[in-house]
């Protein structure tokens, strides 16, 4: 996985992430947005044009938010590998611990 996104997208929803990918792999869940693993090709788009700097490469992560790696993965194991976002449009799935966080964010 070269990119994941941390809690600070929590809430926030931003997009900006989603206009600059160039092969659609930033999906919409209920919270936040999650990076599809197999599907990002590790350009580092999306990083810079975060509002709220919480996209890492994936050994950059904070040891705080370490639990977001997985949490990028488990967003994907119901909805598999579509071959882009666009398809799927936004779910209204997030994993466990980030359901459960207290609100946050701008919105």
């Amino acid at each position: 996985m070269p990119y994941t996104i941390a809690e600070p997208c929590v809430d926030v929803l931003d997009k900006a992430c989603i206009e600059e990918c160039p092969v659609d792999c930033i999906y919409e869940g209920g919270r936040m947005l999650y990076i599809h693993p197999d599907e990002c090709v590790d350009c580092g788009a999306c990083e810079p044009v975060c509002p709220v700097e919480a996209i890492f490469y994936e050994d950059d992560v904070p040891d705080q938010w370490s639990a977001y790696v997985g949490a990028n993965v488990d967003f994907f194991d119901d909805l598999g590998s579509p071959g882009g976002a666009a398809k799927v449009g936004k779910t209204d799935f997030d994993p466990p611990f980030i359901k459960a966080l207290p609100p946050m964010g701008e919105s």
